[in-house]
């Protein structure tokens, strides 16, 4: 019998609160390394590009060479640099978009970036999630051979601000899964024909609502936030989550059928959304933020109160000190992974803040300091707490952040692309 645990209750806020004094300092578990200061993408990921057993970082249009990330290579090409002018009236140009190096904000058109073997070669490709709204690429590995890589598109239109790629239909290939044109779907490769754009396959209908000026927008548009796989009712396939409630997988994907949708409301649009067992009850709960510009890291656990379905919400961090054991206050956790962290069996929360979403004046507290943090799941003593770790507070996140082991040594590592530049944190 599993035992069901809770974290709602003052008492175990308060007795909580007293275990943690203080907010954390950097841990020093992780070795920091700054591939570069220059703002070219909002995500960055990793991969063994050149086939030497060791993988390598991708951030922007280039990618670094693993072990030590010291040799850089162009894979594309984007022209794109400013000026800065110095306290004595000197001008500099500066590569990549404005971003820390800089007093004002510019968008980049690469959000998100993914590796796959797209043409099967045996050789790791790259995926580029595009600005939302516009196109999404791949890049066709060279083979080992230098230059520029051949640029494929991949999607015509991606929508929302978490797009993801990942096995949404349990063949055991990733596919692109996002919004586009006013629908929820998800974009599959043509493994025969990899060079052609992926199909697109909806899972909902249009939705429509009134703006403020009485005309109907569409309710999944461009820079809809939140979006998420996982399965929430335990049938063994994956559903798809959004901030109003998740779309149930159907038995057959056949024909592409309309997927039924669920309400429920999992805040106000946030970042990536997981569904996972928190309380270790057997029933998959959701992990997500608030707000992508705003506060709140939460998990909303599933209930089944008399066979209804329902979803009590318990904040991990907020808005006010308080309302974290630690007294951790951090704004736009727009980006989130879900890694086992630690090696107990329980996945813990990898996040932070986005720095300069919209900008030095855009959001709230668009220059306060740009942690990056790991919350420990911890499950013992029949407690249930997340508990924070700040792996660096120089950094943040963009709108993707990932772990995974980067160097080999069986341990998670997390790498950061934003408008502070990369950066690869290797746990010690």
């Amino acid at each position: 019998m599993k035992l069901r645990l809770r974290f709602a209750l003052p008492s175990t806020l308060l007795l909580a609160s007293l275990a943690f004094a203080q907010s954390p300092i950097p841990s020093g578990e992780f070795k920091r390394i700054q591939l570069t200061d220059e703002f070219w993408a909002e995500g960055a990921n990793f991969g063994d590009f050149n086939k030497d057993g060791k993988n390598d970082v991708v951030y922007g249009q280039f990618w670094w060479e693993g072990p030590d990330f010291a040799k850089k290579h162009e894979y594309f090409k984007v022209e794109k640099s400013f000026t800065v002018k110095a306290a004595d009236g000197t001008e500099k140009t500066v590569q990549g978009y404005k971003g820390a190096l800089s007093t004002e904000n510019d968008y980049s058109k690469n959000f998100l970036a993914y590796t796959h073997d797209f043409n099967a070669d045996g050789w790791t490709d790259i995926l580029i999630l595009g600005f939302p709204g516009e196109q999404s690429w791949w890049f066709e590995n060279p083979q080992g051979k230098e230059g520029l890589w051949k640029q494929h598109v991949a999607l015509d239109v991606t929508d929302n601000e978490s797009p993801t790629f990942t096995d949404l239909t349990g063949d055991g290939k990733p596919e692109i899964v996002c919004m586009s044109k006013g629908k929820i779907g998800y974009a599959t490769p043509d493994a025969k024909n990899p060079t052609a754009p992926f199909a697109w396959h909806p899972i909902s209908p249009a939705v429509t609502t009134k703006n403020k000026d009485g005309k109907d927008v569409n309710v999944f548009q461009r820079f809809t936030h939140g979006l998420g796989i996982g399965d929430v009712n335990g049938d063994g396939k994956m559903d798809v989550l959004e901030k109003d409630g998740w779309w149930q997988q159907p038995a057959s994907l056949d024909g592409d059928p309309a997927w039924t949708k669920n309400e429920a409301k999992f805040g106000d649009g946030g970042a990536q959304m997981f569904a996972y067992d928190v309380n270790s009850d057997g029933r998959n709960d959701i992990i997500t933020s608030l707000q992508a510009h705003g506060y709140g890291l939460v998990w909303f656990e599933q209930t089944n109160d008399g066979g209804v379905v329902g979803w009590t919400k318990h904040m991990i961090v907020g808005d006010k000190p308080e309302q974290n054991p630690q007294g951790i206050v951090f704004s736009q956790p727009h980006a989130i992974d879900l890694v086992d962290m630690n090696g107990d069996g329980a996945k813990d929360i990898v996040t932070g803040k986005r720095f300069w979403a919209h900008g030095p004046k855009g959001d709230n507290d668009p220059n306060g300091t740009p942690v990056l943090y790991w919350f420990e799941l911890d499950r013992t003593a029949n407690k249930l707490r997340f508990v924070g770790h700040l792996i660096d507070d120089a950094s943040g996140i963009g709108t993707q952040v990932v772990a995974g082991d980067i160097n080999g040594d069986k341990k998670p590592d997390v790498v950061v692309g934003n408008k502070r530049g990369a950066f690869v944190f290797l746990r010690k």
